[in-house]
């Protein structure tokens, strides 16, 4: 199976979140901040993480679909955090998926408020989820909460701006990545396993997947910002090294990452071997996210 022929064999997965999205977001709020939140949420994002959900769902067992609330709550805390890296007392970017960011179009004021907006929205979303115990519910949204938080991405988001101008350690670069890029990864996954009912043998696996998946993703990305075409990526290229920030090309050169990227990908797919053909979605979900060009 190929990640197009899962898309088809899956209703295109990606427009069934889109869709979900699309009607969500017509309950407006009081202010013209929702044309800002809208801006960003549709600007093509590849829905990486509401897939990740389902998908997970899929492995354990469980149709993925029945779970669209949480899993699209999970694509706006992700459309929140771009939101609010690229403002300028963040990374400072003007472009994000080839359009003008978000402050670039509406104001830093109202990016902010949009960040914050797509934020809270998303808990409210995800608490829309029906024929799920309410136990299991509340234990999902309070994993993806601390995933979101000062344990996970927003503690990474700081560590990643104290790092700036400074070399650190592989353990610290580590850190740094489980925190902001990893965490909503393993927020996805186990939202999924949990809400499929996983056994804790499943649990502990798709964890440890999930966290290789993360660790993988990020090598990747900083290898594509050395050698990615900027006009496929919709950003510029290069911006790693023009902040001075310690990357895994930085570390191990860019052939050494390229290898620990693909070691990394390897260890990931063995903590599926026991899901057997019900996994083949993620697998290849961890080809196509560890072999993108943008």
């Amino acid at each position: 199976m190929d990640f197009e022929k899962y898309y088809s064999d899956r209703q295109k997965l990606q427009k069934l979140v889109n869709n979900f999205l699309e009607k969500r977001m017509q309950k407006k709020g009081i202010s013209r901040v929702d044309e800002a939140m809208e801006y960003s949420l549709f600007a093509g994002g590849k829905r990486i993480r509401p897939i990740l959900l389902m998908a997970t769902a899929d492995a354990v067992g469980v149709n993925g679909y029945n779970f669209l609330p949480v899993a699209a709550g999970l694509e706006m805390i992700h459309t929140y955090s771009l939101i609010h890296d690229d403002l300028p007392c963040m990374d400072d970017d003007d472009y994000r998926r080839g359009k003008y960011t978000n402050h670039k179009v509406f104001g830093e004021a109202m990016a902010l408020l949009a960040g914050d907006g797509l934020l809270t929205l998303a808990f409210e979303v995800m608490l829309e989820q029906k024929n799920v115990p309410a136990e299991v519910l509340v234990e999902v949204v309070r994993e993806v909460a601390m995933c979101a938080g000062n344990f996970g991405m927003v503690g990474g988001q700081a560590l990643d701006l104290d790092a700036e101008g400074k070399q650190i350690s592989e353990a610290e670069l580590r850190k740094l990545h489980s925190g902001k890029t990893g965490a909503m990864f393993i927020a996805a996954v186990r939202g999924g396993a949990h809400l499929a009912g996983a056994t804790d043998e499943q649990l502990l696996a798709l964890t440890r997947f999930a966290d290789l998946l993360g660790l993988a993703f990020q090598i990747t990305d900083d290898i594509l910002d050395v050698e990615g075409d900027p006009a496929e990526m919709g950003k510029s290229a290069g911006s790693d090294e023009k902040k001075h920030k310690s990357t895994y090309v930085s570390l191990y050169t860019l052939e050494g990452a390229k290898a620990l990227a693909e070691k990394t990908v390897e260890e990931a797919l063995e903590c599926l071997n026991s899901f057997g053909e019900k996994a083949e979605p993620l697998r290849e979900i961890t080809r196509m996210m560890c072999g993108r060009k943008a």
